[in-house]
């Protein structure tokens, strides 16, 4: 009796995903890491200037840490421009990049893109290797190149943003998921030290712990009371830093940013993850779902991957609006690794054909990346002012984000202009004879300040503009002269 219901156990999905044979590790399994590294590094080679989110980055990565310490329990911003931007929901992120930008040689901006490449790349080598231990180095190296060639993940891995060390931890805490799986207790400590960073480093990454958690239940059953437990325990600090934000106002910001659905989520996010290339999202559909019914070893880790984060947030979409695409960066990366597992469980001829086919739209799908052009350039801006500007000549920020870009980059590229900068929430001076003012433009409309009327009433008018327009923000340089 006991043998007979040990062999129909090891005959169940589950038990073959429970008891994994744990491939040995192979140089082959660098291959995503080295492809992600590649492609980051084309993208970086413009060398183009950091736009307002990364910027924000940069400035507030600099500060003392007691300074952006207070800046996070306070809820108030770290300059005077900034007051309704404190360092809040990404504060343990900025206490790294502080860390990253004290060490010696690192202190420029690319380094803080740097810092997102390398966590990215390490991500996806721990992925490769928790997926290769799940279910063989054909669907972990696979799944890893599909992750190494989305667009979304790739954009995300050069921006100086938290999204590369959220992949990082995401990484981390699949592969303690697998050891646990193989050999419990061991990988429990890397899956709850994991999973706590995954959530600090992005709250919403927090929906993919929910996932790991979900797929130990599924296939330990009452034996899953450890996962759970520690996953319970790695939400804690995320928890903690919601409500610490919930307190002191700052609960609610960038919200604004944040887009209903109604109900078409889902369906929205995987057209994100394929670029919005239909060919790409076709395939990737198509292999996600012959992966959730036939992928042998994964099948059971990457469906929940793939399905309960998205599930989360169509539930969290009932109460307030959650879509950003970045933001779901983390739960759909189980995405890219139920379509590889769909891949290895076709008829074995075809594995290879469709591999390639996948990972050729993938690469199809980012290659216009290469093109792009800056995000902002706000490092342009302050170089024309330093070759046109008199001194004495008032600079003026009207508005936050030109704020922004002029501070960081007369601080790094043009200190020379520092006398003369006014930024907000100080207006255009009355008294000068020039001015030059800064300003975003949206819809090719100015954004609205009452620096036009003082210097309309002081008798200046605007007698030349100088246009930067960019694909994050479009920003003038106006010179006003009575």
């Amino acid at each position: 009796m006991t043998a007979t219901a040990t062999r129909d156990d090891a005959r169940s999905p589950a038990s073959e995903e429970a008891n994994p044979a744990g491939a040995r590790w192979s140089p082959v399994e660098l291959l995503p890491p080295l492809l992600v590294l590649v492609l980051g590094l084309v993208l970086l080679r413009p060398g183009h200037g950091l736009w307002f989110d990364e910027l924000f980055t940069a400035e507030v990565g600099r500060l003392p840490l007691g300074d952006i310490l207070e800046a996070v329990v306070s809820g108030r911003g770290t300059a005077d421009y900034l007051a309704t931007v404190p360092p809040s929901y990404n504060a343990p992120y900025y206490v790294v990049a502080h860390a990253w930008l004290s060490l010696p040689g690192l202190g420029g901006d690319t380094s803080l893109r740097v810092l997102s490449l390398l966590g990215t790349a390490g991500g996806l080598a721990l992925i490769t290797r928790g997926v290769t231990r799940l279910a063989g180095h054909g669907t972990g190296v696979l799944a890893g190149l599909l992750l190494a060639a989305s667009p979304l993940v790739l954009e995300q891995s050069v921006e100086a943003r938290s999204y590369g060390l959220a992949v990082l931890a995401t990484g981390a805490a699949l592969l303690g998921l697998a050891r646990w799986l193989q050999d419990p207790p061991r990988g429990l400590l890397l899956f709850g030290l994991a999973g706590a960073a995954m959530g600090l480093m992005h709250w919403y990454a927090v929906t993919a712990l929910a996932a790991f958690v979900v797929a130990g239940v599924a296939l330990r059953g009452r034996r899953a009371v450890p996962v759970v437990l520690t996953g319970a325990l790695a939400v804690a600090p995320t928890a903690a830093m919601v409500l610490l934000n919930l307190l002191n106002g700052t609960g609610g910001r960038n919200a604004e940013h944040l887009a209903g659905t109604g109900g078409a989520l889902p369906a929205l996010a995987v057209h994100a993850w394929a670029g919005g290339w239909t060919p790409l999202l076709a395939l990737t559909v198509g292999l996600a779902a012959v992966g959730a019914v036939r992928a042998r070893g994964v099948r059971v880790v990457a469906t929940a991957w793939a399905v309960v984060p998205l599930l989360l947030l169509v539930l969290a979409e009932l109460v307030r609006p959650v879509y950003l695409p970045r933001y779901l960066l983390v739960g759909l990366l189980g995405v890219g690794v139920l379509a590889a597992a769909g891949t290895f469980a076709l008829p074995r001829l075809a594995r290879v054909p469709v591999a390639a086919l996948v990972l050729a739209c993938s690469l199809l799908t980012v290659a216009p990346m290469a093109e792009r052009g800056p995000r902002e350039r706000s490092d342009e801006l302050v170089a024309t002012l330093a070759d046109l500007h008199r001194a004495g000549e008032p600079i003026v920020a009207a508005d936050q984000r030109s704020a922004m870009g002029l501070d960081h980059y007369v601080r790094t590229l043009a200190p020379q202009l520092r006398p003369d900068v006014v930024l907000p929430p100080d207006d255009a001076p009355a008294d000068a004879d020039r001015v030059w003012l800064v300003r975003r433009l949206i819809d090719r409309v100015p954004e609205p300040t009452d620096d036009d009327e003082i210097m309309r009433e002081a008798g200046l008018r605007m007698t030349d503009v100088h246009n930067f327009s960019a694909s994050k923000t479009h920003l003038v340089l106006q010179l006003w002269e009575k």
